[in-house]
């Protein structure tokens, strides 16, 4: 049985953030849930946050507009714009803050990167690493809660894929 926890490497010098994780599940299935805003609304946000898609369109120059939805019905909006797509491989793409039309708020951080996805004896590895302008934005990203963010992401995910909810 492989090590499932989520592992997350910010190397501050390369301005990148590495979020790795194995699943026990194909690859065409935790594929899906990366690029299906059905399956992305369930895990995405976390809890008690939750992720709530106003457009996607999974293609190359498409998009996912997205708001990170409190308890209290706070939104926190995002963007990821898909740069490139290699089917059922990896995706890049541009991770932006933005308003609810999509326009990026440029006094936040923004990323870009590339989620791979890669068959494993038990399931699919994916690294979703980021690659940022400065190691300041970096450290803003983590004081805004990414690394225990993204890892209760994960797990919501894992615990979507160990329910056959997907």
């Amino acid at each position: 049985m492989s090590n499932n926890s989520t592992k997350v490497v910010k190397d501050l010098k390369a301005k990148t953030i590495l979020v790795s994780r194995e699943f026990n599940a194909p690859v065409e299935l935790v594929w899906r849930a990366f690029t299906e805003s059905a399956i992305l609304d369930q895990w995405w946000g976390p809890a008690p946050w939750r992720a709530e898609t106003k457009f996607q369109d999974f293609s190359e120059g498409g998009y996912w507009l997205y708001a990170m939805v409190s308890p209290e019905n706070e939104k926190h909006w995002g963007r990821m714009n898909y740069l490139s797509i290699d089917p059922f491989k990896s995706f890049h793409l541009e991770d932006v803050f933005c308003d609810e039309e999509g326009v990026p708020n440029h006094q936040l951080p923004a990323s870009k990167g590339m989620n791979e996805f890669t068959p494993t004896p038990t399931g699919t590895r994916v690294e979703f690493k980021m690659e940022y302008s400065s190691a300041e934005q970096i450290q803003a990203i983590v004081e805004m809660g990414f690394e225990e963010g993204i890892t209760i992401c994960f797990e919501q995910l894992n615990q979507l894929l160990i329910n056959s909810k997907i």
